[in-house]
């Protein structure tokens, strides 16, 4: 291919940024405009190519693309393809990398939240949820259980890091989202858009998941808490439902992630 570039050398600075830059430094590449990320897999670039994610630079050890990595060679056009052996790969990455490429992107300017939330019935609010793989792996739940849309705080992991976008299987693309600013007051907005708020929490005035007062309302927003201490006590004080899933044999609560999957699934219905 024509903008294909063989390289030996891994510490060359067109590589810095995928050797050198944090996320973080990543997300604030351009500011005050939106930075860029860095994708993996070719599952994962192919969908944020569909979802129009403009592409700066590929990096791949692939020398017999199938039909998805050619597709992806085919969206970079004139924008450089590195290509290099995998052991310099896995060296560059510090560890074996599944699928042998990584595709650096432009990050695209975030919706509203009134933009998100537009005409959705049954959207999906994150509070504060550190974990890139339990942040991924609700976008994939939301996704394939029919949440319409995601809403996130200030302080949650952003869903286009490398790991939480991989463990989406690419569904952060897929599904409409955006984030809070911080100190926002997310539950005022929620009451604002006519929603009602369900947070998941250990209560007093818990009720079951199953109980068919959720289900009463047309609009719903589940609300899923930190990994660690949950949901703020102020937004279960003003959530119009808190529910619980019932446990077995003295267990308390599940992983946040697999709280979301059970959720969506129960009340959504």
């Amino acid at each position: 291919m024509k903008n294909g570039i063989k390289i030996k050398d891994i510490g060359i600075p067109e590589l810095s940024i995928y050797r050198d830059l944090s996320e973080m430094q990543l997300r604030r590449f351009n500011e005050p405009d939106p930075g860029i990320f860095i994708c993996e897999s070719t599952k994962v670039i192919c969908r944020a190519l569909d979802a129009r994610y403009e592409p700066l630079s590929l990096l791949t050890c692939i020398d017999e693309p199938d039909e998805e990595v050619s597709f992806i060679m085919e969206k970079m056009e004139e924008r450089p393809v590195y290509m290099c052996e995998k052991e310099a790969l896995s060296k560059l990455t510090g560890y074996n990398l599944t699928g042998g490429i990584l595709c650096a992107m432009k990050r695209q300017v975030l919706k509203t939240p009134e933009g998100v939330c537009a005409g959705k019935t049954r959207i999906a609010v994150l509070e504060d949820v550190e974990n890139p793989t339990n942040l991924g792996a609700i976008f994939r739940s939301a996704a394939a259980l029919g949440i319409e849309a995601v809403l996130i705080t200030g302080d949650c992991t952003d869903p286009l890091y490398r790991r939480a976008a991989r463990v989406s299987m690419g569904t952060v693309f897929l599904i409409p989202w955006t984030r809070f600013g911080r100190g926002f007051d997310h539950m005022g907005f929620l009451s604002d858009q006519g929603f009602t708020t369900i947070s998941m929490a250990l209560s007093d005035r818990a009720i079951s998941i199953r109980d068919e007062r959720i289900k009463q309302s047309d609009k719903r927003a589940i609300i899923l808490g930190n990994e660690d201490s949950g949901l703020k006590d102020d937004t279960i004080a003003r959530s119009d439902h808190v529910v619980m899933i019932p446990m077995a044999k003295g267990v308390d609560s599940l992983n946040v992630a697999a709280a979301s999957a059970v959720a969506f699934w129960e009340m959504l219905s």
